[in-house]
């Protein structure tokens, strides 16, 4: 089997990887180069090529007429899309004499579209998983060749799910390649009726809702959390990025009159939303400002964090200061699913 492949991500990395250890001839690698503006925590399809002597190109536009001659000249059997984040028109899919195929991060037709784990994890889906599909023009709507299904736990975030999601691609891709190179290529129907169609997901989006009940604002956490940008909030004209959060075992008991948001009790950053028999415990990224001094200081915005003389030593009771994260903390990036990009961190007491 001859092929092209267009590939990004982790999920790009593992699937070329498959393909060569399976013996498949990629001719040619199409994949994306890097936005300076985005945080790179997954791994480089361009390096992935480079190790195993795969010759690669970066091209943002499949219908470049270059790269269309280049995969003409190669003449493939089938054409791979690995989380390449353009869409291939029909023309170039066409060049393919035995189909093109594309992994998908969930289990279609459920979550068809843009950022399929963070929407997944955003419902409070308790599972999702890989699909490989043949490729049509309208996106993620052709037959299902084989899919792999991983649990979503109750704390997972979507970082941790995209990791089971990109091992369930590779297992996916490595199950049904030889049948696929037989000639015997598996097709089951997709039936679009009974799944849905997400967009992508705009930073306004990471918006917290206080007055949305407990779970929803849990799972947008979950569904942000880094290495994604992170859910945030306002308070006294500062943002606070939520990087991550936890749910008590049980109903806490809170003081009374306390509204939806973020306060502070018993040292800890306690966020309550309009049905608080869930709330987070949550650390919390501050905006950074250029230049700033690290030094550590009360944050005076939170409701009942106490004050301190700004001449006042010693350790403090309740431990509660923002610092610079350390330098292995994983940094809000910018990125589809929202958020922002950099900040101070906010964490409960030890």
């Amino acid at each position: 089997m001859r092929a092209i492949v267009f590939g990004y991500h982790n999920v790009g990395d593992r699937c070329l990887r498959v393909l060569h250890a399976r013996g498949v001839e990629v001719a040619l690698v199409i994949t994306h180069r890097d936005r300076p503006d985005e945080n790179i925590w997954f791994r480089r399809v361009a390096d992935t090529a480079t190790e195993l002597g795969i010759p690669f190109v970066y091209g943002e536009d499949p219908a470049d007429p270059a790269i269309v001659q280049a995969i003409r000249d190669a003449r493939p059997d089938v054409i791979f899309s690995f989380y390449y984040r353009s869409m291939i028109p029909a023309s170039v899919l066409a060049l393919a004499s035995k189909g093109a195929f594309n992994m998908h991060g969930s289990l279609l037709p459920k979550y068809r579209g843009r950022v399929p784990v963070n929407w997944a994890v955003l419902h409070g889906e308790t599972e999702t998983g890989a699909t490989l599909h043949a490729m049509e023009a309208k996106p993620d709507a052709g037959y299902i060749v084989d899919q792999t299904a991983v649990p979503i736990l109750p704390d997972d975030t979507a970082g941790e799910v995209f990791e089971k999601v990109t091992v369930a691609a590779e297992q996916t891709l490595w199950r049904v390649l030889p049948a696929m190179m037989a000639g015997n290529t598996p097709q089951r129907p997709n039936v679009l009726a009974e799944g849905s169609y997400f967009s992508g997901r705009r930073p306004e989006d990471g918006r917290i809702d206080w007055s949305r009940p407990a779970a929803e604002v849990y799972n947008l956490i979950r569904a942000v959390a880094p290495p994604y940008p992170g859910a945030f909030t306002d308070i006294a004209g500062q943002r606070f990025v939520v990087a991550q959060a936890r749910r008590p075992l049980s109903a806490p008991s809170l003081p009374t009159g306390w509204r939806p948001g973020l306060h502070i009790s018993q040292g800890q950053i306690v966020a309550c939303a309009a049905t608080v028999a869930r709330c987070a415990l949550t650390p919390c990224w501050l905006p950074r400002r250029p230049h700033r001094s690290p030094r550590k200081r009360w944050h005076p915005f939170l409701p009942n964090s106490p004050t301190r003389k700004t001449d006042e030593k010693g350790p403090d009771s309740w431990r509660q200061r923002l610092h610079r994260p350390p330098p292995d903390a994983p940094h809000p990036g910018n990125h589809a699913v929202g958020g922002l990009r950099h900040g101070h961190v906010v964490r409960p007491p030890r």
